[in-house]
């Protein structure tokens, strides 16, 4: 790859910038016996270090001590999964002679726990709670880089931009708001040449999805705090809870909300009798029918007239996926993916957004490359024949079952009735 100093953006002095990419560079290569290349990840953070004025002979600062670590602590989404970290790496990492950490999104470490003597070593670079860790701070590392990018990170020892962590190795993962999707921080394995395979980045990158999914359990969803919510993703007809209670809605009924919850400012007549016929015959008298029957199911009050809108907000299921899809945080947009859009309707508005949402979270997966969410998308029913991400489930995880599964699907797509099928999905 291209020497990891050049191609720099406005920023910091770039002479600066390239002395100091010099000196990482030279550390790293000096560390091994022969010559080796500089990963992506870790030439881009070398980078983003050096534009942030990091020097290799740094050190991380203390930013939170006594009360103020302890109330930071306290009032941290991270700290009601404490426990399960502890009960899933607290033993390796007693074993194993390395550390667990925690930090929030600012890259400060919260927990720092592990095996004795480590925690001495950890404690003379500053690897203690309440220091600052970010990527920006003290430049690479996992648990600062993971939240830097928002992705599982592993870093190598020499990797490491500041010297006197290049002993350790360390992989780190990001943790999310289940709901929302925001970056809650990371949660980090750190320790010696132990940890130098790829498997402690899938056991890091598993907690912390484990960790999303209790956060899920321990606080559920209350749509708008406590306000409408529809639930139409991998089902034909949408559910409406509201006030207490929970409706089925009719299939057009279900196509008429969907439209209505992403158009605040509401549709006329015209406007949805586009969006939800494919018939032109239809005539806005039955349109008008539906609105009123939808009326009698809503309760009074929610549905207006002259344009037809909600007047209260009302939260979705495909909000919360494209909330998370923009944030980046891709693991938790596929675990609030339930299936495809009303996948029965045929409304020309509900068949857009269906796609556009099942195309921006497959994009995402496959530029992602993590061979566990795209082994959960692939075999799903929406997935089995999506070729492109069984490519890249087979680029990232090549079992023997996966390349049958994808030569398969080649092998269909190159008969003369292949094309047909692909284009129908």
């Amino acid at each position: 790859m291209t020497d990891p100093w050049v191609a720099l953006e406005p920023g910091a002095d770039p002479a600066e910038c390239v002395r100091v990419l010099h000196r990482a560079h030279e550390t790293f290569t000096e560390a091994g016996t022969v010559p080796r290349p500089v990963r992506g990840v870790v030439a881009d953070s070398w980078r983003r270090s050096a534009r942030a004025g990091v020097h290799p002979d740094g050190t991380a600062d203390v930013e939170l001590t006594d009360g103020d670590l302890g109330a930071r602590r306290a009032e941290h989404p991270l700290a009601h999964v404490m426990p399960l970290f502890r009960e899933l790496m607290g033993t390796f990492a007693s074993d194993g002679r390395h550390l667990l950490a925690v930090c929030d999104a600012h890259g400060r470490l919260l927990w720092v726990e592990g095996h004795t003597s480590t925690l001495r070593q950890a404690g003379r670079m500053n690897f203690v709670p309440g220091a600052r860790w970010a990527e920006s701070a003290v430049g690479t590392n996992a648990p600062g880089t993971a939240v830097a990018v928002d992705r599982p990170v592993q870093v190598f020892a020499a990797e490491h931009f500041v010297r006197r962590v290049q002993p350790w190795t360390c992989a780190a993962a990001p943790a999310h708001d289940p709901h929302t999707g925001r970056l809650l921080g990371a949660v980090d394995i750190t320790g010696g040449d132990g940890l130098a395979h790829p498997h402690s980045l899938g056991f890091v990158q598993a907690v912390a999805r484990a960790a999303e999914s209790q956060l899920a359990l321990l606080a559920p969803r209350r749509p708008d705090g406590g306000g409408p919510g529809l639930a139409t993703l991998g089902r034909d007809q949408a559910v409406l809870t509201t006030d207490g209670r929970s409706v089925r809605l009719s299939r057009r009924h279900s196509e008429i909300l969907v439209l209505l919850a992403r158009r605040p400012d509401g549709l006329t007549g015209a406007e949805l009798l586009c969006a939800l016929y494919e018939d032109e015959s239809v005539t806005p008298v039955t349109l008008r029918a539906e609105l009123a029957r939808l009326r009698q199911v809503l309760g009074p009050g929610l549905l207006a007239s002259c344009p037809y809108r909600l007047t209260a907000p009302l939260e979705s299921d495909i909000a919360a996926v494209e909330r998370r899809l923009a944030a980046g945080a891709v693991t938790t947009a596929l675990a609030a993916y339930a299936g495809p859009l009303l996948p029965a309707s045929r409304a020309p508005a509900v068949v857009r957004l269906r796609r556009r949402l099942a195309d921006g979270l497959r994009a995402a997966l496959i530029a992602r490359s993590d061979a566990d969410l795209l082994a959960d998308w692939a075999p799903a029913p929406w997935g089995e024949e999506d070729l492109d991400v069984w490519r890249a489930l087979v680029m990232a995880r090549p079992t023997a079952s996966n390349r049958a599964h994808l030569a398969s699907l080649e092998s269909e797509l190159a008969a003369p009735d292949g094309w047909a099928r692909f284009e129908d999905r």
